[in-house]
């Protein structure tokens, strides 16, 4: 019940954590020269006539420019205003950086609001290294593209699409733009449900991730309509037999298999057939004679936390071998060094602890031997492991206290160097003969493509220049304080828009989720809305967050809602007293574990004067085989009718709903499985029948972390209107345009 990670990418709620109210995936500090500054030269942006990447559609899109065709907006003719509602339909969403083999272009994507459509739409890009070009290749309306890869010899981009192509193929498939020119073209026609792709080595051939999908098979040989429209039961019979957006699982659940797509006759092989286990991240050894990949092969993986690296030849019919033994997850994208001898990955904490992982990177021989974990004395999570050219260290991804940057880990000594010293958040990265591409993100920048150069940056991109510059925003800064027992905790503090210093203002503490997560640097939307309208708003990582080390992380082990609160309160006792926040004027908000813990915290005090928990639950005993942590369960908490008494002690949201005055709205998504609406529908009634002022607003079709752009805004709308209702009524704000 605590890992409730929202997807931090998912626009327009981009933000690196699941925040207050939340996003998609949570920097004052200037890179050089000002980066937001309107002023500056940024490289030109270039739509492209037709879907090419030949030198010559370049040239002709060079020329395009001077006739107007930029997409790039105008200068603002008006002076800056607050963020609006309005302003975050048109945040553009970048990310996911690809450097071409040689590498001298960056692919990437951008994800933009379609609002008559109420839809998200997502473009493949591509920018130059020399930061001189950034040409658009496709112009989706229906179907967005994802995973951009370079082919090994450069002739190809591919993306996956569900774009209409072949007759009686349905769902993604790959599709290539041929660098000579020319319109993309459908290059996989497989059945099932194809979620990943790699090139070999040699271009010959792909390596597929595809589950196959009986039931759609069995509906496709169906020829009578009124047996197509006939619902049939759900058999379910595992141990974890439910996962947002996934739904309801049994063993007919097919899992993701290895298949081999040999790119000239279109022939398909099975690497991997075991239909018990899972495979994840397959990567080709830069040789290609074999595929690394993660998966748990126990006897039953739904009751383990026990991923492991295996290595296997890339022909059909090889057997799988499995390199490591720890047990508890070895996971995460593997990644070969250059001569195909080893393999990094990353080494998780012992298995109970699977919603506080202090994730570490290791290496183990590919031929097989002792693993060995590289940043032992390093007390930071890091992920995304990528050898450098020469294999002397591997690039990873580090969380350290409301940042995460590219950090380079030696192979030798395990040391570790920051290669970017701003404070911020890569969201993404990539790394070819020597150059780093990252998706960078600030308080005051959205996303975008950036250059790492020694321990600074280059920008690539400005999808979001021109909207920003119409943007007055509120300034961020890190905040800390202490708890009674002692415990430092750091937080960030994003003031009011006018901020005048001596001036009291009404606060909201928006609580992030996870726990396994961080309020960190990047531009966050939420923020700006509630600083646009006047209020200051405190994100704070209690404990629980990760970030801040291992044991700072851990300690709330089956023991939720005490010293987050404690640590929650105590960062507002020091807003108060530093003459920020208004006492008499405090809001708290947050989803997923954010509201869990606004749920625990109105029930801890009155103080509040309003309240929104999203996605939330005041007793976990009512969420037990309801929701999708049946694993976190049974091995953290125990099983209730071992440990009846821990489900009451941390049920004290609902079971003391008598002390709680504060007015809250609930929310969530009718088709949530990661913390379904019954924990919020629950409080909702307590309050309810309390008389307590409280509303629900159930989201239809939505999952944990909503995609619908009309319901993002609406919901954005209600945390304005009922924050504005109780802590401003005589401001004249208004509802948020």
């Amino acid at each position: 019940m605590v890992g409730f990670f929202i997807n931090a990418n998912l626009l327009p709620e981009a933000s690196y954590v699941s925040t207050c109210c939340p996003l998609p995936i949570a920097n004052r500090y200037r890179l050089g020269p000002n980066l937001n500054d309107p002023k500056r030269q940024s490289p030109a942006r270039i739509p492209v006539i037709g879907r090419f990447l030949g030198t010559g559609v370049i040239a002709l899109a060079l020329v395009s420019t001077s006739f107007g065709l930029s997409d790039t907006p105008p200068a603002p003719a008006t002076p800056p205003h607050a963020m609006t509602v309005d302003d975050v339909d048109h945040l553009l969403d970048v990310g996911g950086p690809k450097l071409s083999p040689d590498g001298q272009w960056i692919a990437y994507t951008v994800r933009r609001v379609d609002t008559k459509a109420d839809k998200t739409v997502t473009d493949l890009w591509m920018a130059g290294w020399d930061g001189t070009q950034d040409i658009q290749l496709t112009y989706e309306v229906e179907h967005s593209v994802s995973d951009p890869r370079w082919s090994p010899d450069g002739k190809y981009l591919s993306f996956l699409s569900d774009r209409p192509g072949a007759p009686d193929v349905k769902d993604s498939q790959v599709w290539v733009l041929d660098r000579r020119g020319g319109e993309a073209r459908q290059l996989t026609t497989v059945k099932g449900k194809l979620s990943s792709y790699e090139w070999s080595p040699d271009a010959k051939k792909l390596l597929l991730i595809i589950a196959e999908d009986p039931e759609a098979q069995a509906k496709e040989k169906e020829k009578s309509e009124s047996e197509k429209e006939k619902p049939k039961p759900i058999v379910i019979d595992r141990y974890h037999f439910k996962q947002d957006i996934e739904g309801y699982l049994s063993t007919n659940t097919r899992p993701g298999l290895i298949y081999l797509y040999d790119v000239a006759t279109g022939k398909l092989d099975k690497l991997t057939t075991d239909t018990k286990f899972t495979e994840e991240n397959a990567v080709w050894s830069p040789d290609g004679t074999q595929i690394a990949y993660i998966s748990n092969h126990d006897p039953d993986p739904d009751r383990t936390n026990n991923p492991d690296v295996f290595v296997v030849a890339a022909a059909p019919n090889s057997a799988a071998r499995k390199l490591t033994n720890f047990p508890g997850p070895d996971e995460g994208q593997p990644a070969w060094s250059a001569d195909s001898k080893l393999i990094a990955y990353i080494h998780g904490s012992e298995p109970k602890y699977e919603e506080y992982n202090q994730r570490q990177l290791a290496v183990v021989p590919a031929a097989g031997g002792e693993p060995r974990v590289l940043d032992e004395k390093f007390d930071r999570p890091v992920s995304n492991p990528v050898f450098s050219p020469d294999g002397q260290s591997i690039t990873v991804l580090v969380d350290d206290d409301r940042s995460r940057y590219p950090a380079s880990v030696s192979l030798t000594d395990g040391s570790v160097k920051r290669l970017v010293n701003s404070a911020g958040v890569a969201a993404a990265q990539d790394e070819k003969l020597g150059h780093l591409a990252i998706a960078w993100t600030s308080d005051a920048a959205p996303a975008e493509i950036f250059a790492v150069e020694g321990s600074g940056m280059r920008k690539l991109t400005s999808h979001n220049d021109a909207l920003v510059a119409r943007l007055q925003l509120g300034e961020t800064r890190d905040f800390q304080a202490k708890s009674p027992d002692g415990t430092e905790v750091h937080s960030l503090l994003t003031l009011p828009v006018g901020y005048a210093a001596g001036k009291k203002y009404p606060l909201i503490l928006s609580i992030h989720g996870g726990p396994d997560g961080q309020d960190a640097h990047a531009f966050t939307p939420l923020r700006q809305l509630f600083a646009g309208r006047g209020y200051a708003v405190l994100n704070v990582n209690y404990r629980g967050s990760h970030g801040r080390g291992k044991e700072y992380q851990q300690v709330i082990f089956a023991d939720w809602g005490r010293k987050e609160v404690v640590d929650l309160l105590a960062s507002v006792d020091e807003a108060v007293k530093q003459g920020i926040a208004d006492p008499d004027r405090l809001g708290v908000g947050g989803w997923s574990y954010g509201g869990i813990l606004t749920d625990y915290t109105i029930a801890t005090t009155t103080r509040f004067r309003a309240a929104t928990s999203g996605a939330g639950m005041g007793s976990p005993l009512g969420l037990y085989g309801v929701d999708q942590y049946i694993f976190q369960y049974d091995n953290e908490l125990g099983p209730p009718w071992k440990n009846p008494e821990t489900y009451i002690k941390l049920g004290y949201p609902l079971l003391h709903a008598d002390r709680i005055k504060t007015p809250t709205l609930f929310m969530g998504g009718d088709q949530d499985f990661n913390v379904p609406l019954s924990g919020g529908q629950q409080m909702y009634q307590a309050l309810r029948s309390l008389n307590v002022p409280t509303e629900l607003i159930v989201y239809p079709g939505q999952f944990h972390g909503f995609t619908r752009p009309s319901f993002i805004r609406d919901r954005y709308q209600r945390y304005l209107d009922w924050f504005d209702k109780y802590l401003q009524p005589k401001s004249g704000a208004g509802p948020a345009k």
